[in-house]
């Protein structure tokens, strides 16, 4: 009995209205992103405001999950640190009332720290072909 209840929940999740609210728990599982983060994002972003009902419970608007996507995509896929996301979520919403919250941000050039890092890679592989390049100069001679 206790397995058709996850099974009939997810059909629950599945009926929901695009524009319906989500808990924290669906919005979690749906973006793979642990509560706890989405909780810790709140205190980073304030274009992030869910919904707070009695008991602090959290309901997340159509708007609301779209700018968390925007925001994993920018930290775990485009490399971008929280100050430079929330630099451009802040420097967006100066284009308009809308442009923090539906998460279309212009990109522009990649965040310095993960330049800086790749800069680094590219001058230790370098390095370390020279190295190779010396150590069999010397073994043809």
């Amino acid at each position: 009995m206790s397995e058709d209840l996850p099974q009939d929940e997810g059909k629950a999740r599945l009926r929901k209205a695009p524009t319906a609210f989500r808990t924290i728990s669906e919005v979690a599982d749906d973006l793979h992103i642990p509560q706890h983060v989405l909780r810790f994002w709140e205190t980073k972003f304030p274009q992030l405001k869910p919904l707070k009902r009695g008991g602090g419970r959290r309901y997340y608007r159509p708007e609301d999950i779209a700018l968390l996507r925007r925001i994993s995509d920018l930290l775990y896929t485009q490399g971008y640190t929280i100050k430079g996301v929330q630099r451009l979520l802040r420097d967006g919403t100066d284009e308009g009332p809308q442009a923090g919250v539906t998460g279309e941000l212009p990109l522009g050039d990649p965040p310095p720290a993960a330049e800086e890092q790749e800069t680094a890679a590219l001058r230790q592989a370098l390095a370390d072909l020279e190295q190779i390049a010396r150590e069999l100069r010397a073994l043809a001679a």
